[in-house]
C-alpha cells in the first residue's frame, strides 16, 4: 500500500482510508477507525473493482466521496486514471463497531464519475479544493493541470479549465497541494526538481522555485497558518521550507533522513509540528517552531508575573524557540510512503509502510502541554 488519507470531513470521529496496491487480488480501500479512549483500531473494507490504487483523497465537504487515481491495462499499455468514489451510507460517518465478520460483508465503493484524461496522460494526483463545497478538483495529468467543476450530486466531472507545462523533454507532475490561502486560488506542484505555483483563475505560472532539490520533489503541503509558507521534500534526503515571495533560498532545510523523502506534512492546528515519512522506514517528527506563527511560543500576560519573574520572561521572550526532532519513529520495516495527520484530533497522525503496516502515533503528551499551557 502507498496511499493514504484522513477523512477529511469528519472531525469527530478519529479515521483514516487506506488504497491497498495488490496484483493479484480485487485492490480495496480499507476504512480505518482508532477509538483513542480505549486504543482500538477497527476497519471496514470497501471494493476498489479497478488496479492499484496509487492516491487517494476525501471530499472536505462530504464525509462519504473520495477519488483515487489508479492503474489500469488497456491494450496491453498501464495509464493512470482518477475517478470520483461514494462509499455506501452506513460507513460514511466514522464509528467504532468493529464488523463481526468483515470477510463475508465487503462492499463495493459506488463510482460517481471518471475523471476522463484519455487524452492528458497519466494521473499523477487528485486535489480538492481545501476549503470548498467538494465541487471543485483539480488533477495533475503528466504535464497538465486540469481544474473540474463536479456537477449533479459528482456524477458528472466537467473541465473547467487547463494549464500545460512546457519545456524540453518529457515533463510530469509527481505532486501538488492546493493553498488554503488566498481564497483557495493558488495551487502548488512539483515536477522533476522544480516546484511551482499556479493561480487557478488565470491557470498562469505565479512562481517557480527551480531546482528546490537536487533530485526529484516528491511532495509538497502549505502552512495552515503562515501564507506565503510551503514545504517540500524529495529524493535529496532533504525537506525544505520555503517564503513563495523569495523563492532563492529556502528559508530553513531538514536534513534528517537517509534516502528519499516521500511526504511532508504541517499539523493542522500547530504549524510548528512537521511530520515527514521516507524510504529509510523512518518517520520523524520536527518542531520548526523559528519558522512557524509562534516563534517565540505563547505570550504571557504582564499582569501575571512578578517582577523577577518580569525580568526573567523578558529574557526568555527575546529569544526564539530552537527548531528540534521531536521523535523518530522506527515502528516501520519498509518504505514509509505516506504520513497523515488526523482531521479530528490534531495530535494523533498515521503513517503508512509498503508492506500494507499502518502505524497510528500520538505528539509525546510532555510536548504537547508545552504547546497548549
Amino acid at each position: 500500500a502507498r496511499a493514504l488519507t484522513p477523512q477529511t470531513a469528519e472531525t469527530d470521529a478519529i479515521r483514516f482510508l487506506v488504497g491497498t496496491q495488490s496484483l493479484r487480488y480485487d485492490n480495496q480501500i480499507h476504512i480505518i477507525d482508532f477509538d483513542d479512549e480505549n486504543n482500538i483500531i477497527s476497519k471496514n473494507v470497501l471494493l476498489h473493482q479497478v488496479g492499484e490504487i496509487w492516491h487517494i483523497s476525501t471530499s472536505p465537504a462530504d464525509k462519504g466521496v473520495l477519488a483515487t487515481c489508479y492503474n489500469k491495462t488497456s491494450d496491453s499499455k498501464v495509464m493512470t486514471c482518477a475517478a470520483v468514489w461514494r462509499m455506501p451510507k452506513e460507513l460514511e460517518s466514522g464509528s467504532h463497531e468493529s464488523p463481526d465478520d468483515s470477510s463475508s460483508n465487503t462492499q463495493t465503493l459506488e463510482l460517481l464519475c471518471h475523471l476522463d484524461n484519455t487524452a492528458h496522460g497519466n494521473m499523477a494526483c487528485v486535489m480538492w479544493e481545501p476549503m470548498g463545497d467538494g465541487k471543485k478538483i483539480i488533477s495533475l495529468a503528466d504535464n497538465n493541470i486540469l481544474l473540474w467543476d463536479l456537477q449533479g450530486s459528482s456524477s458528472k466531472a466537467v473541465l473547467s479549465s487547463s494549464a500545460a507545462l512546457e519545456g524540453k523533454g518529457q515533463l510530469k507532475f509527481t505532486s501538488g497541494r492546493w493553498s488554503p490561502h488566498h481564497n483557495c486560488t493558488q495551487i502548488a506542484t512539483a515536477n522533476d526538481t522544480t516546484v511551482r505555483g499556479w493561480d487557478t483563475r488565470s491557470m498562469r505560472q505565479i512562481y517557480c522555485i527551480e531546482n528546490a532539490h537536487g533530485q526529484l520533489v516528491r511532495d509538497l503541503d502549505f502552512n495552515p497558518n503562515k501564507q506565503y509558507y510551503l514545504a517540500s521534500c524529495g529524493d535529496d534526503c532533504k525537506v525544505k521550507f520555503w517564503d513563495s515571495r523569495n523563492v532563492t533560498e529556502p528559508v530553513k532545510t531538514l536534513e534528517e533522513h537517509s534516502h528519499w523523502v516521500w511526504n511532508v506534512r504541517y499539523n493542522h492546528s500547530h504549524d510548528q509540528l512537521i511530520l515527514t515519512g521516507s524510504s529509510d522506514s523512518r518517520v520523524i517528527l520536527s518542531n520548526m517552531v523559528s519558522i512557524s506563527s509562534e516563534p517565540f511560543g505563547h505570550m504571557v500576560d504582564d499582569d501575571e508575573l512578578s517582577d523577577q519573574e518580569d525580568q526573567h520572561q523578558e529574557e526568555k521572550i527575546k529569544e526564539p524557540l530552537q527548531d528540534s526532532v521531536i521523535a523518530t519513529y522506527e515502528e516501520h520495516e519498509d518504505s514509509v510512503y505516506a504520513v497523515e495527520w488526523s482531521s479530528a484530533d490534531p495530535w494523533l497522525f498515521a503513517s503508512l509502510s509498503y508492506d500494507g503496516r499502518l502505524v497510528i502515533n500520538r505528539v509525546p503528551r510532555a510536548l504537547k502541554y508545552h504547546i497548549l499551557l
